[in-house]
């Protein structure tokens, strides 16, 4: 008679739990950034392009901080590298208070590439320790469970972009500032960074706390090999291994396009409403928060659907829906192209852990560093929202969505691969 194994093992709970609002605290800093690009745009009479810089500084910082995570996680533990993201974390948001008294939009960039980094070591070291917490063939589904929270915290994080800092722009586009005296743009400008400054320092207090929770569990030693020793450290070696494996190197590929295609569906969908319906930037962001709730059920739904279909499948069904909805969407700028803008979150919902679990499968002593490729691939988000930003700024809106159409076939290529490939997912 076969015993059950567990989902996660007992002494591994609390730790779990745990985590579980890591996952949904980096959800609240990612989405309540995606607003930030409209709004930067607005308070400094600035192109979409330029204000796209906001994605480039805070996913360009997850490239940069990924490796000295990994050497973090494997010189020390996974809890010192959670430890560490969420202090760094806590700076960088702190950081926004002197940014919005500097008045400068570069202070701010600062700022969100200084959260950012700190966000990059804990995901970096978040990812494979649940993956850790119990026997390895339940470890993509688990890694599911703990991310199907993260669109908790994005929903909240858009709620709050919505509540604290869209409706507190004045209504004054940059033709009308050009007309304004020096002094009567700062007192306007003043008021509305304050607005974007408060909710990250509240932010910055929740952080503080989930850090102070960690710090004082017990955390026991995880019991799969997919935590090695410390040992004698060959990088030249490991990084030749890991481009060996082409399950892994294709998922760094995929992720890579996987998170661009995120991050550009839901950085410009206020954009889009906005050229679709009208209205303000705050009557448009209810479309966002929309998108964050399929993503948030979607998710759910689909850990438990991956009980009885292949992983893999479903996300090559999913990536080619997402690129048909991206089609739609150009072509009828309407209510209806509002529509699918958020049907695609449902899309999006499986994709980064399921090709996270099965890039990071059978990487044994290997996987801390290759967890840290995977989150470089995050590079991504920061990239190809540059291009979709100069696509808006000389076409329009609807038109860019080209880019995460095209984002979403490297995804679904990806996992076409898996599926006709002869290793169990």
């Amino acid at each position: 008679m076969s015993v059950k194994k567990p989902f996660v093992y007992p002494e591994m709970r609390l730790v779990f739990i745990l985590l579980i609002t890591c996952f949904a605290a980096w959800g609240v800093a990612a989405n309540m950034t995606d607003p930030l690009v409209k709004v930067f745009s607005q308070i400094f009479a600035m192109s979409t392009l330029q204000s796209a810089l906001v994605q480039f500084a805070y996913y360009g910082a997850y490239f940069c901080l990924a490796i000295p995570a990994a050497f973090i996680n494997r010189r020390y533990s996974y809890k010192t590298g959670v430890l560490c993201g969420l202090g760094l974390a806590v700076i960088g948001a702190l950081a926004f208070y002197p940014a919005s008294l500097a008045m400068n939009y570069h202070y701010f960039l600062a700022a969100l590439f200084i959260l950012a980094s700190g966000l990059s070591i804990l995901e970096t070291s978040a990812n494979p320790f649940v993956m850790a917490m119990g026997p390895l063939e339940n470890a993509t589904r688990r890694l599911n469970l703990a991310q199907a929270f993260n669109p908790v915290g994005t929903n909240l994080g858009v709620f709050l972009a919505a509540t604290l800092i869209l409706p507190n722009l004045h209504i004054a586009e940059a033709a009308d500032r050009a007309l304004m005296t020096v002094e009567e743009l700062k007192l306007v400008q003043a008021a509305e960074l304050k607005a974007v400054m408060l909710p990250y320092v509240s932010m910055a207090a929740a952080l503080l706390l989930i850090w102070l929770m960690i710090l004082f569990s017990k955390v026991p030693k995880p019991r799969e090999a997919v935590v090695s020793s410390i040992g004698e450290l060959h990088f030249a070696q490991i990084f030749k291994r890991l481009m060996a494996n082409t399950h892994y190197r294709f998922g760094v590929i995929a992720q890579f396009f996987n998170v661009a295609a995120q991050v550009c569906v839901w950085t410009f969908t206020i954009q889009y409403v906005q050229q679709a319906m009208g209205g303000t930037a705050a009557d448009a962001s209810i479309y966002l928060q929309y998108s964050l709730l399929v993503f948030l059920v979607s998710r759910f739904a689909m850990t438990w659907l991956m009980g009885y279909v292949r992983p893999t499948v479903l996300m090559t069904i999913l990536a080619l829906t997402g690129s048909a909805l991206c089609l739609f969407a150009m072509l009828s700028p309407t209510i209806s192209g509002v529509w699918a803008i958020v049907s695609i979150s449902a899309c999006l919902s499986l994709m980064f852990p399921t090709i996270y679990g099965v890039a990071l499968k059978g990487l044994g002593e290997d996987t801390k560093f290759g967890a840290a490729g995977l989150v470089m691939a995050i590079l991504g988000g920061a990239i190809m929202p540059l291009f979709q930003g100069a696509l808006i700024d000389v076409f329009n809106t609807a038109i860019s969505y080209i880019v995460p159409a095209a984002c979403f076939l490297v995804v679904a290529a990806y996992g076409y691969f898996d599926v006709r490939s002869k290793r169990a997912c």
